[in-house]
């Protein structure tokens, strides 16, 4: 049994596109570090421009107006990377002042969009490198060296990007594994309680169940019977006190295993394959007839795990055949050895009259089967040609 875990889909962390719904205090200090290189970078440009000869003031003024809006335009490079990219490398080109702004805007599409954008971008920067150097020439520098610094400055600013966008993905990705780690191990821990509440469910049925149908079975006879001699009265009175009594022990050991979380406090030693015989010997007590066809090689070598199962099998097998066949002769036989598997059988005549009807819901022989299917072996049931009904299985015993 699998507890699937698709069956809810959890919705995928938001990556560096993701548009942030507020900035934290970090965000903030980025954006002004930013803000700061931006104004530091066209302040670096406001001075060459001063002392570019023969520029004409309303040039000189133009220049620093679009300078400072695109500097303050930093404070939205979150929101519009692509645009505000786009924008300052082409407002670059004719006004020194904005060079700062382009520089981070080119970092931070870098930072948040995939580089085939970013290397357009850098491209039409690099591009367009030579005519901004010629409208604006470097007086300590020729054309071919203020390209080659351009260039370096641009490799370097796309290069760190990358290194933050990487870096950045690789924490999401990290952070995404611990959350799907943590789910999975969520829907292991439901699943290990449920089996666990199932084997408890499981284990309290085969249990009670044979201890509450001797009750019921020998209640009803005394119930239809109200004439029947004192002797046999009293056997049955004794049979059920005695049932009860077992499945109030049993219920504790049951509850003490709850309580406890394991199997080892409060709970009684689990029968083996060598408690068969006081279950055959306690049914026959209870008046029904019995007969064990016992062909098992080097039985003493049955593992306890194997033994359990059987005698889960035969206990269920007895119970339906108290309830459905009450007085009617069963058979129980049992075959095999090491290597060959441990076959068992169970098998009970049809009554012989009419049958007091017993409350049931059908869970029992449903347990079984999965019983057996979980120790590696299979099981069959269904009524006897002859009448009747049969009961077999077969379970791996390794050699």
């Amino acid at each position: 049994m699998g507890i699937r875990a698709d069956h809810h889909r959890t919705p995928p962390a938001p990556g560096p596109e993701a548009r942030p719904a507020r900035r934290g205090p970090r965000d903030w200090a980025a954006d002004f570090a930013c803000f700061a290189v931006a104004v530091v970078i066209g302040l670096t440009g406001l001075d060459a421009l001063r002392q570019h000869p023969g520029l004409p003031a309303g040039v000189a003024v133009a220049d620093q107006v679009v300078g400072a809006l695109a500097c303050a335009a930093v404070w939205v490079r979150r929101r519009y990377p692509l645009g505000f990219a786009v924008a300052t490398a082409v407002v670059a080109v004719v006004a020194q002042t904005a060079g700062g702004a382009a520089v981070v805007a080119l970092f931070t599409l870098a930072v948040h969009r995939p580089f085939r954008q970013v290397a357009w971008v850098a491209a039409f920067s690099l591009a367009t490198a030579p005519l901004t150097f010629w409208l604006y020439p470097e007086p300590t520098l020729n054309m071919l060296a203020a390209v080659v610094f351009a260039a370096v400055l641009l490799s370097a600013t796309v290069g760190w990007g990358m290194y933050v966008r990487s870096r950045r993905l690789l924490l999401e990705s990290l952070r995404e594994r611990a959350r799907r780690a943590e789910a999975e191990a969520e829907l292991r821990a439901a699943q290990a309680q449920r089996l666990a509440r199932e084997a408890i469910a499981r284990e309290m049925h085969d249990v009670l169940a044979h201890r509450l149908t001797l009750l019921s079975v020998h209640a009803g006879a005394l119930e239809f019977r109200p004439d029947a001699p004192t002797a046999e009265i009293a056997r049955a009175a004794g049979v059920i006190r005695d049932s009860a009594h077992d499945a109030l022990q049993d219920l504790r050991a049951i509850i003490g295993v709850l309580r406890t979380g394991d199997d080892t406090d409060g709970a009684r030693p689990q029968p083996t394959l060598d408690a068969l015989g006081d279950l055959l010997d306690e049914a026959r007590e209870g008046g029904t007839p019995l007969t064990l066809d016992r062909r098992v090689t080097d039985p003493g070598e049955v593992p306890p795990a194997l033994g359990r199962t059987v005698y889960r099998i035969v206990q269920e097998c007895l119970t339906n055949a108290r309830k459905h066949a009450p007085g009617a002769p069963v058979t129980v036989t049992l075959a095999g050895g090491p290597g060959e598997g441990l076959s068992v059988e169970v098998a009970n005549s049809a009554p012989a009259g009419p049958v007091p009807p017993v409350p049931g819901s059908g869970q029992g022989l449903i347990g079984l089967t999965e019983r057996a299917a979980l120790a590696g072996g299979r099981l069959t049931h269904g009524p006897r040609p002859e009448g009747g009904f049969r009961v077999t299985a077969w379970l791996p015993w390794a050699p």
